[in-house]
């Protein structure tokens, strides 16, 4: 561990162990990962303590009965300027990590959908002529397309009062058409919300930042790497080069102030062989929201009530992600499309990708992903895996892709919290001295995704280091 094991016959002891910068990072997701990465730059002694075996929380490599699979697809923006940052700083060629890809939403040939996709020209004219090409719109959808985006910039890419997306949506005379093939996909992926529960507020700044900024801040960028390597494993080795401590299978199970100068962890799991307490001037927690509203409430000396009550009010929203191995000779036209879903037909998936031209060693591998899936994730996972197998087949015009060599179900059920309009989402600064909370559910701009979860990070970790860049 980072301090020898201590037990609580006074602060005294505590006082001698535990070094004025150092720092326990509980928690090693996205958001601790980045924290971890910013204190150790500034020369704080970090210890991370995870309690799974492997860092990434729920964006990481896991092991399957068939081989290693990230336990979910993601599309990162070019947006993302404090992921792709934080990547470049801990040795990660994003060049070589990530696809990049104009901004599309194409659809498979004759499947009824759209086919959007931006060239690489300056912005706003890339989006100008991506629309003027775009097939499968009527007139009216692009001049529906056209208006948002002209409304949008007028209003400043903000709202006076938040309401739903669909309420915006109809505000601002979309069509039905133009909802079903690009908002309600768009809104699905960034917020992983329905529209008609989705803060319109949090959709625009998404919106603001790729499609009202530069072309570059709308490419798609695609992970060539497992998410593990992709940043945990080169944030832990950052940190260990730098003196920090990684501790994978440490749970923190209880916090407490001691004298408002340290606090104390009480830990256990496979890492620390037994019981263990140890002390800390600053900690960062970077759980999930359940976790750190469980610790928050056993800190008997302060009222936490509020700042737990904003974590709990938090609702977890699931994603499913389903893979489906086919022989390596099979490839799509594209290394992803969108799809139409409908649940009431069985149509569960909402994109699909071809991990073949991600990773070579996943040649005829396609990922189906399902986002605000808690009705497919109640499925049994056969009955899932079938039900999409038959969509791709029936989409792509493909009978072969009925039947798949082996498919694998995964579904993180807190994959991200509902993003709902007006909802209160609490500070890096819980108000007590040293204790700092970063995870993507934090306050900001941005939905639950990996760059909310990095700018979280960041930002915990700055209020520690005075740093305001």
């Amino acid at each position: 561990m980072a301090n020898p094991p201590l037990d609580q016959r006074g602060s005294a002891r505590a006082d001698q162990t535990a070094h004025a910068r150092s720092v326990a990072v509980v928690g090693g997701g996205w958001a601790g990962c980045a924290a971890a990465v910013e204190l150790a730059s500034a020369g704080y002694q970090v210890t991370l303590l995870e309690a799974a075996r492997t860092l990434g929380g729920r964006a990481r490599r896991i092991d399957t009965d068939q081989r290693q699979l990230d336990n979910g697809q993601h599309i990162l923006l070019g947006a993302y300027s404090a992921t792709l940052s934080l990547l470049r700083r801990t040795g990660i060629d994003a060049a070589q990590a990530l696809l990049t890809l104009p901004l599309q939403m194409r659809y498979p040939p004759h499947s009824g959908g759209m086919d959007f996709v931006a060239p690489r020209l300056p912005a706003p004219l890339h989006l100008a002529v991506a629309l003027l090409r775009c097939g499968g719109l009527a007139r009216t959808d692009k001049l529906s397309l056209a208006r948002f985006s002209s409304t949008a910039r007028w209003a400043g890419w903000h709202l006076h009062t938040d309401c739903s997306v669909s309420e915006l949506l109809a505000r601002w005379d979309q069509s039905e058409r133009l909802i079903q093939l690009m908002w309600r996909p768009l809104c699905l992926a960034a917020l992983n919300t329905a529209p008609e529960q989705a803060s319109a507020q949090v959709f625009l700044n998404v919106l603001r930042d790729s499609l009202g900024a530069s072309r570059s801040a709308s490419d798609m960028l695609l992970p060539r790497y497992d998410l593990s390597r992709l940043l945990p494993e080169a944030a832990a080795n950052y940190v260990s080069e730098r003196g920090g401590k990684i501790r994978t299978g440490a749970s923190v199970k209880a916090l407490r102030s001691i004298e408002g100068r340290l606090w104390q962890l009480d830990i256990s799991g496979a890492a620390v062989s037994g019981n263990w307490s140890t002390y800390f001037p600053h900690v960062v927690l970077a759980t999930g929201a359940s976790q750190a509203a469980g610790l928050l409430h056993g800190i008997g000396q302060h009222d936490t009530s509020v700042l737990c009550q904003q974590l709990t009010a938090l609702e977890s929203s699931p994603i499913t992600t389903c893979y489906l191995q086919y022989a390596p000779s099979l490839r799509l036209e594209q290394p992803f499309f969108a799809l139409l879903d409908d649940a009431a037909q069985q149509r569960w998936g909402q994109f699909v990708f071809d991990r073949g031209q991600l990773d070579a060693q996943q040649a005829g591998m396609l990922a189906v992903v399902i986002s605000a899936a808690s009705a497919a994730a109640a499925l049994p996972q056969d009955e899932l895996a079938r039900a999409i197998a038959t969509q791709l087949a029936e989409t792509l015009r493909l009978p072969a892709l009925l039947q798949p060599l082996w498919c694998k179900v995964i579904s993180e059920k807190r994959a991200t919290f509902a993003c709902t309009p007006g909802l209160v989402r609490p500070a890096n600064s819980t108000g007590l001295g040293g204790l700092l909370l970063a995870g993507d559910y934090t306050a900001g701009d941005y939905p639950a995704t990996l760059e909310g979860a990095v700018r979280s990070g960041l930002a915990a970790a700055r209020l520690i280091t005075g740093s305001t860049v």
